[in-house]
């Protein structure tokens, strides 16, 4: 028997690492443009049904009057969370991935030539919603200069355990539906430090999209941050 293939040295090839690796040089390079154009550009992710959308339209209520802001709704399918968002005064474009369960820096550039083509202004701050998934999101680096992640009340505190990579690539965490707590066994405190473990960076704002709960503490520290950055890069 010819054991000639058996004992053949093969190349092998990690075709995953590889596009990983592809798409972070995109991902800087994206970040290069968007500082040359003066843009803050926020990725936010999380499960479905954490409260993203009614997140994301509380912060642009609070945030409208002191940048231009533009939104951008990526999903499987269908347009609803981009006219919830349209409603709330600002531009929005969906973008569907045809099958994918995320964005990545290329997917986030011709998004935002599409939703530059849409503003009326130029837009200085934009909001990406990704697809609804606490695994392949947090793979992909979308070029933001800002990665958070929504965690909701019902999904549990143990979820920073399960799903590590996206509290360790998220700068803040939203804890969302706090006004539920009574109704699930969820530690504030054992969240917190689950958090920590992954990320001791990460900081974290316990809030209520439906309530308002929260949402301007976290709000006053998005301003402040992004205003830094945008005077950073004018000034620089």
């Amino acid at each position: 028997m010819n054991n000639s293939y058996n004992e053949r040295s093969m190349k092998i090839i990690d075709l995953k690492k590889t596009i990983l690796e592809d798409n972070d040089v995109d991902a800087d390079r994206l970040r290069e443009e968007l500082k040359k154009k003066n843009v803050f550009y926020m990725n936010v992710m999380s499960s479905p049904g954490s409260g993203k959308t009614t997140t994301i339209v509380g912060t642009i209520e609070r945030l409208r009057k002191h940048f231009n802001i533009g939104v951008m709704e990526a999903d499987i399918d269908s347009d609803v969370d981009a006219l919830t968002v349209a409603k709330a005064g600002v531009s929005a474009v969906q973008l569907h991935t045809g099958g994918m369960c995320h964005l990545d820096a290329d997917m986030s550039r011709q998004g935002m030539a599409a939703l530059e083509a849409e503003a009326d202004n130029t837009l200085d701050f934009i909001i990406l919603e990704n697809v609804g998934n606490l695994v392949c999101p947090a793979e992909f680096d979308t070029g933001a200069c800002l990665n958070v992640a929504i965690l909701s009340v019902p999904e549990g505190d143990d979820k920073p355990l399960k799903y590590p990579l996206m509290f360790e690539k998220c700068q803040v965490v939203i804890i969302n539906k706090i006004d539920s707590m009574p109704a699930f066994d969820f530690d504030m405190d054992r969240v917190k430090d689950n958090i920590a473990m992954r990320n001791p960076e990460a900081v974290v704002f316990p809030i209520s999209a439906r309530t308002g709960e929260g949402m301007d503490a976290w709000c006053e520290w998005l301003k402040d941050n992004a205003a830094q950055y945008l005077g950073e890069n004018q000034n620089g």
